[in-house]
């Protein structure tokens, strides 16, 4: 019992820091995983993690005690959110492209967030979990986070680390980072909607006959789905290029949390 009461308070901040991870982590954080598996899979993932690293240093049961629980739980919810910024990328390059089609007011509710989502951002949202479980994607995930006690420790300074800034820096980096990468991707189809828009300015200017109010919103859709239907088999490589740059700011988010370590 001595032996448990020992090791108890270490490995109930690793189990802190892989719950909020789960909490907020791209596919694990979603309506349709019942709680219940992720309690499960957070405790079974501790275990490993608790065993493999190991944490030979045994952690009082003191004041600093709460502060390393807060402290634990602030590095899971960083790491799940900069993990899932880049899969708001394709919701945010949807809603782009949804404003320019005419769908911008039939916004859907979405089952995997709860949240109002965009019609093509639903779609390419659910492509993009589709392709990131295709390659395993959720294991490196498992992978990163297991590999971030190597980075940041139990002891490590990572409220030092926030009061230095770099952390704010490179969380605001990082949305910059994936808003401009979903303008990126919004571009063909906006690009071909202000061109569409274009030519029925001209052709209402040119045969004034036609109500272009009336037939423009359905030629702007078909444009816009046929597009969509030309761009669709280049979304795997699109997507896999989404996946390097969010594991590339996953391993810079691990050396910003390494550089203030004892």
């Amino acid at each position: 019992m001595n032996t448990v009461m020992q090791v108890f308070p270490a490995f109930m901040l690793v189990l802190c820091r892989i719950a909020s991870f789960l909490m907020v982590a791209p596919v694990f954080s979603t309506r349709t995983i019942p709680k219940t598996f992720k309690v499960g899979l957070a405790f079974f993932i501790s275990i490993v993690v608790f065993l493999t690293v190991g944490f030979d240093n045994p952690v009082p049961l003191d004041g600093a005690y709460i502060l390393a629980i807060l402290k634990e739980v602030l590095a899971g919810l960083v790491i799940g959110y900069t993990a899932y910024l880049f899969f708001t990328v394709v919701q945010t390059a949807g809603a782009f492209i949804d404003i320019q089609m005419g769908f911008g007011i039939a916004n859907i509710v979405d089952p995997l967030t709860g949240a109002s989502a965009p019609i093509m951002g639903n779609l390419k949202f659910m492509l993009l979990t589709l392709v990131f479980l295709s390659i395993n994607g959720h294991h490196y995930l498992i992978g990163a986070i297991m590999d971030s006690y190597k980075w940041l420790p139990l002891d490590g300074q990572l409220f030092h680390t926030v009061y230095e800034g770099r952390m704010t820096d490179f969380l605001a980096r990082t949305f910059a980072d994936t808003f401009l990468l979903a303008l990126q991707i919004a571009a063909p189809l906006v690009v071909a909607m202000f061109l569409t828009d274009a030519g029925l300015g001209l052709l209402a200017r040119t045969a004034p006959q036609y109500n272009v109010f009336v037939i423009g919103i359905p030629v702007k859709i078909l444009v816009g789905l046929a597009l969509l239907i030309l761009l669709m088999p280049g979304f795997g490589t699109l997507f896999q290029m989404v996946f390097d740059r969010m594991f590339g700011a996953l391993e810079k988010l691990f050396v910003i949390m390494k550089a203030t370590q004892p």
